[in-house]
């Protein structure tokens, strides 16, 4: 049982808030005893003390927005809620550089880089970024969308981050910071670690200025075809910014869509190219399932949803492949409906990270994951990662599946905290 006025006391300096934690705060169905509500860096790590002398588990939390993603902790005690730690601390714009600390909603980050023309490349699902998600959630989550293709995920355009570590000490790595740890390159550790390393408290990434000039085109077709065309113009020479695939559950067909950016009138000489290679046509505006998580629509303009399928349970899983493992991937998705009796739906980028949603009855639900995973073999051919599943899934399958680095995942758990009081259990393995 967390002592509060302990609590209270280690974060007095800071002018944080601690309160007794209510029906709403828990994570991923595990209730919590207390929230505490720092402002600052030393807030945290005061907090992150005390807790820790208390024998409590902490977990993080930003907006909430993927709370119930991955594995749902052994025990919660303590809330640490870091939307108190709000603060844009530097945008060198000349350097295309931004710091800011990790309870920034994305959305306003994105809203002030904008206006000197530049934009932090993440691309979240846009459900995501309406409900207020956090530069520290995106990190946990290893975010990334669309434009992956030829920027990379948020992995790849972090350059530093500052991390307060379950003893309350706060470490730093990488760019734009003071005090680096030898020996760990802190922010990639970080990045899709769902916050059981530390807490993110800070973070720098790279930025990229605005292309002003964009065209979708945007195709349909057989599912196999459609994975062969949008792999042609991956391959090509049009150096296309995203290439992504639409497959809602229970249809025989796919869809194709293919972002040029650029500046000028060499954007539409491109998008004519593209639509030629695909078969499609040229729009202004991307489809109304672009970068929505499969299932949800950001538009009036949508794909052919088809059938569900299966009834039951919604489960979410991340989906990787090699670039011609995704066509073995999209008939997977069709073989595991007509076997199970589910519904699968596909949705993200051709060249092999996609977003999966499945829909039927627990144990058929987990059959048709583990079918979707005969599709990819080993950890080096692609993985099927379940992100958000009901306890009746979690219990008939592995959520992780098979993972590579285990024991040097573990060591690194133990170097960093040593006595599990950081989201215990949320990461692979039991981390």
């Amino acid at each position: 049982m967390a002592d509060l006025q302990r609590l209270e006391d280690a974060l007095r300096q800071d002018g944080g808030q601690v309160r007794a934690a209510g029906p709403e705060d828990a994570v991923d169905g595990v209730p919590a005893t207390a929230v505490a509500r720092p402002t600052s860096v030393a807030g945290v790590a005061a907090a992150l003390r005390e807790a820790t002398a208390q024998g409590l588990a902490t977990v993080a939390r930003g907006a909430g927005t993927t709370l119930d993603w991955g594995a749902p902790p052994e025990r919660v005690d303590l809330i640490l809620d870091t939307t108190g730690l709000d603060r844009l601390v530097e945008h060198g714009s000349g350097d295309l550089v931004v710091v800011a600390e990790a309870g920034l909603p994305v959305a306003t980050l994105a809203e002030t880089v904008r206006a000197a023309a530049q934009e932090l490349v993440v691309d979240l699902p846009p459900e995501r970024l309406a409900a207020g998600s956090t530069v520290g959630g995106a990190l946990s989550t290893g975010a990334s969308g669309p434009r992956r293709l030829q920027r990379g995920g948020i992995r790849d355009l972090v350059l530093g981050a500052t991390v307060v570590l379950a003893d309350g000490t706060v470490a730093s790595s990488g760019g734009k910071v003071v005090k680096n740890v030898a020996g760990y390159d802190l922010a990639k550790l970080l990045t899709g670690a769902y916050g059981t390393l530390g807490i993110v408290v800070r973070a720098a990434f790279r930025l990229h200025p605005v292309r002003p000039d964009q065209a979708f085109v945007v195709a349909t077709g057989p599912s196999a075809d459609v994975a062969a065309r949008a792999r042609d113009v991956v391959a090509s020479q049009l150096a296309p910014a995203a290439v992504e695939i639409d497959r809602p559950a229970g249809s025989d067909v796919a869809w194709v869509a293919v972002l040029l950016e650029g500046t000028g009138g060499a954007v539409g000489q491109r998008a004519a190219a593209a639509a030629e290679l695909l078969g499609g046509r040229v729009q202004g505006d991307p489809p109304g399932w672009w970068a929505a998580l499969p299932g949800v629509s950001t538009g009036s303009t949508r794909s052919a949803e088809g059938s569900t399928g299966g009834g039951g349970d919604v489960t979410y899983a991340k989906a990787t492949a090699t670039l011609t493992g995704v066509t073995d991937l999209l008939a997977a998705a069709r073989d595991a409906e007509q076997r199970y009796g589910v519904g699968v739906a596909l949705r993200g980028s051709a060249a092999g990270v996609l977003h999966a949603m499945v829909t039927g009855p627990p144990e058929a639900t987990a059959s048709a994951v583990g079918h979707l995973r005969g599709a990819a073999p080993s950890p080096r051919e692609g993985t099927v990662t379940v992100l958000r599943a009901s306890r009746e899934v979690r219990a008939a399958l592995d959520v992780w599946g098979p993972v590579g680095g285990l024991d040097l995942m573990r060591a690194i758990k133990r170097r960093l905290d040593p006595g599990r009081n950081v989201a215990p259990g949320r990461f692979v393995g039991g981390i």
